[in-house]
Parts: structure tokens; C-alpha cells; sequence
């Protein structure tokens, strides 16, 4: 009997427990605030994904000259949006389409995929060559749709540009099927067509981005790029270099992605200087120039852990043979130096920026006068649309 009652009494005590205390007969409900609140590691984190479709057949020379002179100028475009007061991550994405030196059937190929490594990005842009050509839009943007590796997140944006100058519905591939299931992804079709606004709209480059949501252009793809040389040109210059000097390369292909930050570089300014200035400002951004795959200050910032375990033959020679809490130090005053320098770089790009917006409305200068200022138009519009802001 006695086994029997201090079982009981368990009972009830385990009972009242998970009821919580007893006023008037009626159980407390305990609530835990914390639990019910959206944690910040909870937070996942935007991104705005482009991918760039360009068509490389003989007639594009243009059309490529203009996206090696725009790449930083579009990548500056993005890195000022902002998603609920924060910068969402870039990536951007390339293809070419319309070549017959590429041995797919339908002419396409996956030049590079979505990264955010941009050095990459320009790269490739600056290897690419006109040749022939069947540009069967369709194709690629089927393949860019299905096969590139697009953010889950709802909030994020993602957007695909194709620019071309034949008719848009060439090829087996049915463009009407693929945009509108590339927008069950909610992602964003934009046409860009390199001629006649008319002829645009007669050979349905103007119907692919209505049926993908997105925004129809025509520009002269023969068109040099217009730069404006500003009072702030010299000094940003002088902190690429400064800002070069912060980087420090591991691993086994460190070197190589530093030499190739470098020799981007040299991509940039050949095109102009207004457009090397673009890429500094661009490399400032922490949002979109981000390295942690071959550089120690960006890779000790995303995993604070990384220093207290890297082996001597990941280092550099300049820190071979240090301890770990030295190479922590020298990776902290880079860091610091880093920092510094871009917020320089930052304030000196908006009072460049001010002095190129003054310039241009004394000049006047249409909306879709090249490939960068077709895309810089269509990002904020729809940008605005899904709920961000510059």
C-alpha cells in the first residue's frame, strides 16, 4: 500500500509540473518570450542572383565590348539595394549562346556558374569571342533556368538578362514553355535586344519579358560606352592599390587567384579609367567582393576558428614559420587596414557618382543607351517591386 501512494505522489508532482502552478484552480501558462521571438541566426540571408545570357555569334562584338565595360558598373548597381536595412549577397552567373564554335546542339554553354567570386566573372567575359551563329534564345534560357544554382530563399531576387539581335523564338526549344517555368521559380526574364525597338517587338523579344515579368530594352549594341572622367577618379585609383595591399593568399591556389585579382585589374583599365574606378568601388563592397575562398582576412572573418588550424603549406612565405597568434595579428591589422580604406573608397564613390548624375542630366542621355544602362534601369524598378530599396 505504501508503494502504491508514493507512486501516486509522484505522479501528481509530475502532473502539477508540467501544468505549472495552480491559481484558483485554473494552471499558469508559462510562456517563454525568448522561444517565440525570430532569433538572428535564424535570419536567411537574401541574395540577388543574376545571370547573363550573350549571345556571341559575328555580328557581338559590340555587345561583348559593352558588358566587359559595364560588369562593375552593373555589380555597384546591385550592392546598393537593400533588403529590410541589410545588403543581400551578390552572385552573378554567365553564359554565351549563338556560337557555332561550341559543340553543344543548340550552341549554349555554361561559361561561368552562379558565384560570387567576380574576379571569375570578368575573366571570362574578357576570354569570350564572336564566331557564327544560330541563337536559339529558348535553349539557353532553359538551361540557365534548370541547371544554375538559384537561391531557395522567396525573398531573394533572381534575374536572368538575354541579349541578342536575331528572333527570339528560334530553335526546338518552345521559349513560351521555358520563361513561364523559370517563373514558377520566381525568376525574372528580362529581353535585351540589340537593334530596332520595333524589330524587337515583331521577332518577341518585347512578349519573352512580358511572360517572365521582366523588362524589354533595345540598345545599339555598336554603341562605345560613354565615360565620365570626375575630380575622384585619381584618388580611388590610388586605393586599389592600397587596397590590394590588405589581401593575403593560402592554400594551394592562393597565388593564383591573387595574380588573378591583378591581372583583373589590368581588364578594367584597359576598357577606361572611369571603368577601373567602377571595379575599386565594386571591390569595396563586402556584399559582392568577397574572397574567403583564397584570401586569410576574408576567410578568418566568415570562420574565426580557421588561423588556430592552418597548416605552414597553406601559408605564404612572409608567414611561414610564425606562430599562429603572430599571423592573427598581421591578419587583424589587415583587416583593420581593409575596413578603412573602403569606407574611404565608399565616401569618395557617392560624391563621384553625384558629380556623374549632374553631368549626365546637362547632357541628356536616354534610359537604354547601352547594356549597363538597361540593366541598371530594370534592377531598380524591379528591385522595388519585390520589396527593396537604395
Amino acid at each position: 500500500m505504501r508503494t502504491i501512494k508514493i507512486l501516486a505522489l509522484l505522479l501528481a508532482t509530475a502532473f502539477f509540473n508540467a501544468q505549472g502552478p495552480v491559481n484558483h484552480g485554473k494552471p499558469i501558462i508559462r510562456r517563454n518570450i525568448v522561444q517565440n521571438e525570430p532569433s538572428r541566426s535564424s535570419y536567411k540571408e537574401n541574395k540577388i542572383q543574376v545571370a547573363l545570357l550573350l549571345d556571341t555569334s559575328n555580328s557581338m562584338d559590340g555587345l561583348i565590348d559593352q558588358a566587359k565595360s559595364r560588369l562593375w558598373n552593373i555589380v555597384n548597381t546591385l550592392t546598393t539595394l537593400k533588403y529590410d536595412g541589410r545588403s543581400p549577397q551578390v552572385e552573378i552567373a554567365l553564359y554565351e549562346y549563338g556560337n557555332d564554335g561550341l559543340k553543344d546542339e543548340n550552341y549554349i554553354r555554361q561559361v561561368a556558374p552562379m558565384t560570387q567570386d567576380l574576379d571569375l566573372i570578368s575573366e571570362k567575359l574578357f576570354a569570350l569571342r564572336t564566331n557564327g551563329g544560330s541563337e536559339y534564345c529558348g535553349a539557353v534560357i532553359r538551361d540557365a533556368s534548370a541547371n544554375l544554382n538559384w537561391d531557395g530563399n522567396d525573398k531573394s531576387m533572381k534575374l536572368i538578362y538575354i541579349a541578342g539581335n536575331e528572333s527570339f523564338d528560334q530553335g526546338k526549344i518552345n521559349y513560351k514553355e521555358v520563361i513561364s517555368g523559370a517563373k514558377k521559380k520566381n525568376i525574372y526574364t528580362n529581353t535585351i535586344f540589340c537593334g530596332d525597338r520595333n524589330e524587337g517587338i515583331q521577332t518577341f523579344w518585347q512578349n519573352g519579358a512580358s511572360l517572365g515579368d521582366g523588362k524589354y530594352f533595345n540598345i545599339d549594341s555598336d554603341r562605345k560606352v560613354i565615360y565620365i572622367e570626375t575630380p575622384y577618379d585619381i584618388r580611388i585609383s590610388e586605393c586599389n592599390a592600397k587596397l590590394n595591399d590588405t589581401y593575403i593568399y593560402y592554400g594551394s591556389r592562393g597565388s593564383e587567384y591573387k595574380n588573378k585579382q591583378i591581372a583583373q585589374d589590368k581588364n578594367a583599365e584597359v576598357q577606361s579609367v572611369s571603368n577601373a574606378v567602377e571595379r575599386t568601388v565594386a571591390k569595396s563592397k563586402k556584399n559582392a567582393y568577397k574572397n574567403d575562398h583564397w584570401d586569410l582576412v576574408d576567410k578568418a572573418e566568415k570562420d574565426q576558428a580557421y588561423i588556430s588550424n592552418i597548416k605552414q603549406e597553406e601559408l605564404p612565405s612572409e608567414l611561414k614559420g610564425k606562430s599562429n597568434i603572430e599571423i592573427q595579428k598581421i591578419v587583424t591589422q589587415k583587416s583593420v587596414a581593409r575596413n578603412k580604406i573602403q569606407k574611404e573608397i565608399e565616401e569618395l564613390s557617392k560624391k563621384r557618382q553625384d558629380f556623374i548624375d549632374a553631368e549626365m542630366k546637362k547632357r541628356g542621355s536616354s534610359d537604354s543607351d547601352d547594356l549597363g544602362k538597361a540593366i541598371e534601369k530594370s534592377v531598380i524598378e524591379l528591385a522595388k517591386k519585390n520589396g527593396y530599396r537604395s
